[in-house]
């Protein structure tokens, strides 16, 4: 089986096969490799794929230069919101990537540089191994946007974190650094190379039996129906918030460079 990742490569995705170990590298520097709807396609269908494929044996996900990724394209985002839904919440380009990540059966890791904020850290719940280096900063915004959890974040960072501080992370939406995510659990290690150390991680893992390692996986996510499920609960409430009053008061407060006022709504 071919990865079309390598033989029809994207221009905002990076892909790169060596000894078992694919490399997958946001490549979209000039906007901090935000998402869009085209791109959580093609990086879900090489997952995907990625899972099919002998020859992969472990998946690095990660930005290909300074930063992991800032989240969900804001023009993109706003061209979504204007168009109707069609079928599940769940089934929208954003949970499409997130659920392939989480179905993903074999070792993934994650190696953050530079900015990770909303689904840039709703993604490394779903790595197995996550590694980030002192440039990093976190930010779970969706709450300060007038939105809520997703990618079964509510459930996920709960149980990595504990609940006092997920309750931080979620609520307060505020930016945070690689102390704060090893704190919560977010992270396995804060490394001064941190690509490097992904690579030797991840070479370690594809010399172990894959089918070990893909055992071993399964039976610490033995919820993982639970888990898709999550998804696509918290995607139905994120998609009632889109279009709320308090996420178009967020919206324009953003255009209009000021800061939002949401003591006006109950």
């Amino acid at each position: 089986m071919t990865l079309s990742c390598i033989q029809q490569p994207h221009p905002h995705l990076n892909a790169n096969l060596d000894n078992g170990v694919l490399t997958l590298a946001i490549q979209r520097p000039e906007a901090k490799n935000a998402l869009y709807g085209e791109l959580y396609l093609w990086i879900a269908q090489a997952l995907d794929e990625a899972d099919q494929n002998k020859d992969v044996r472990v998946v690095i996900l990660r930005g290909a230069d300074a930063d992991f990724s800032a989240g969900n394209d804001m023009q993109d985002f706003m061209k979504f919101i204007q168009t109707p839904l069609q079928g599940k919440a769940g089934d929208t380009p954003p949970f499409v990537l997130l659920k392939a990540a989480a179905r993903f059966s074999k070792p993934l890791i994650a190696a953050v540089r530079g900015v990770a904020i909303g689904i840039g850290v709703t993604l490394l719940l779903h790595a197995d191994l996550v590694y980030s280096d002192n440039t990093a900063l976190f930010q779970i915004p969706f709450v300060s946007l007038g939105l809520s959890p997703e990618g079964a974040s509510s459930k996920l960072l709960v149980q990595q974190a504990g609940f006092h501080k997920a309750a931080e992370l979620l609520l307060t939406a505020q930016k945070f650094n690689s102390d704060k995510a090893l704190n919560a659990g977010l992270v396995n290690s804060i490394e001064e190379d941190v690509y490097a150390t992904a690579q030797q991680q991840a070479h370690i893992l594809a010399a172990l039996p894959l089918a070990s390692l893909k055992h071993t996986k399964a039976l610490m996510k033995h919820n993982l129906d639970e888990i898709i499920d999550c998804i696509d609960h918290e995607a139905e409430i994120f998609m009632k918030r889109v279009g709320s009053p308090e996420m178009m008061e967020a919206v324009q407060a953003f255009m209009q460079k000021r800061k939002p006022d949401f003591t006006q709504f109950h």
